[in-house]
């Protein structure tokens, strides 16, 4: 545990020490195809993942695995299109709905391709809810598989602490905040609200 410590969820050493593997190295390259603020994010999202699961405590193997699935979260984002990936107002529902196919087509992107097929998961499944309310099939609790639990809060973390074009820095506790609000119980991922009584942003 980090109890008195400073946890910092952008901290790249521990991802540091993962040695970068071929498949790895190949993704990455991937993910020069997106936009610059979805390959940021991107990476951001890997870099905490890797920190969660190592706050949680899990093996090396899962972690970088974890870490991987992570990278490649958004990969469909690729066959957006832009008009509606960066619009800087509301989307429509019609919108929304376009939006939340990345996640089947990075699923799909995934397992046609033989190297990236074990991470498949991670587009997949990573905006699903514990309440059943996310997408692409609405998975309830512990159904959603343990990966794409914890990049869903690095992905939430990160989407709500970046400065975009339409939303303004926000603190730490109201980011916090919003982490929580309306979640069931989870015991493996409500420890990392005890990482962050001690968290700093880069």
């Amino acid at each position: 545990m980090l109890e008195n410590k400073n946890f910092d969820f952008y901290d790249k050493t521990s991802l540091k020490s993962y040695n970068l593997d071929v498949t790895m190295r190949y993704q990455l390259t991937m993910l020069d195809s997106l936009d610059p603020f979805t390959r940021i994010h991107s990476e951001n999202v890997a870099s905490i993942t890797c920190r969660l699961c190592e706050y949680l405590h899990c093996d090396k193997n899962f972690t970088a695995y974890c870490t991987i699935c992570a990278y490649l979260h958004d990969i469909g984002k690729m066959f957006i299109p832009p008009q509606i990936l960066n619009k800087p107002d509301r989307l429509t529902d019609e919108e929304f709905e376009v939006l939340k196919t990345h996640t089947l087509i990075g699923y799909k992107m995934c397992m046609d391709d033989i190297k990236l097929r074990p991470y498949a998961l991670g587009p997949k499944y990573h905006h699903e809810t514990l309440d059943g309310m996310g997408y692409p099939e609405g998975l309830v609790g512990n159904l959603i598989p343990y990966e794409d639990q914890i990049i869903k809060v690095a992905d939430d973390y990160d989407a709500l602490v970046t400065k975009r074009q339409y939303k303004t820095h926000i603190h730490i506790s109201d980011t916090l905040k919003d982490l929580i609000k309306d979640t069931e119980p989870n015991i493996k991922v409500a420890a990392l609200d005890n990482a962050a009584q001690g968290v700093k942003l880069r």
